[in-house]
């Protein structure tokens, strides 16, 4: 048997990190966060000129490669990661270019196939108006170039991904959910413990 892997995937600010410490600590699991501090190119790719976007997304894959690489995956226990190894590729395809895309799209597709599967796939939302309230409080300086319509697309896409999953699929509003609230957090877990 190998260790579970449950996996957060929905549009910045729609509470994944909040979601996966909660759940974590609920599950007795341990946390896998998503370097985006480590990222050299993030803001650059972001706020300044397109050039370092594709290395962005590059670094973004590689780091999601080594933490959930199926090679040195656990033999028991339970992971929770606050983010989707799918998630590379939407960010990827609403910020490349063609030509860089379709680079990154082969490479995605090699580096996809080393990954530890998800075992269960939890899919936060919440409105486009919500989440633009929520990074502008959160005040990063990186977010502060999404728009509404590149919210709206973030939600159209893990919408279609949640539909095309291959693994149990949890949908969780936070716009009316709380993460940090005990019996809906002790309720999502017992519904993720269902799913496994």
């Amino acid at each position: 048997m190998t260790a579970v892997l449950i996996s957060l995937i929905g549009p910045p600010a729609s509470g994944k990190t909040t979601l996966a410490e909660a759940l974590a600590a609920e599950l007795s699991g341990k946390l896998i966060r998503e370097d985006y501090a480590g990222n050299p190119f993030l803001a650059e790719s972001y706020l300044g000129g397109g050039s370092a976007r594709l290395p962005g997304q590059l670094y973004f894959l590689m780091s999601r490669v080594s933490q959930l690489w199926a090679g040195s995956w656990p033999g028991d226990g339970l992971f929770v990661s606050d983010y989707g190894f799918c998630q590379d590729r939407v960010y990827a395809k609403a910020r490349l270019g063609n030509e860089d895309f379709a680079l990154y799209d082969r490479v995605a597709a090699c580096m996809e196939t080393l990954v530890h599967p998800v075992d269960v796939l939890v899919c936060l939302d919440a409105s486009t108006d919500t989440l633009l309230e929520r990074i502008a409080a959160r005040g990063r300086v990186h977010e502060s170039a999404m728009t509404g319509e590149f919210l709206d697309g973030m939600r159209r896409e893990y919408g279609r991904i949640a539909s095309e999953a291959r693994c149990p699929i949890l949908a969780v509003d936070t716009e009316w959910t709380d993460p940090r609230d005990a019996g809906g957090l002790a309720q999502l877990a017992s519904e993720i413990r269902a799913k496994l």
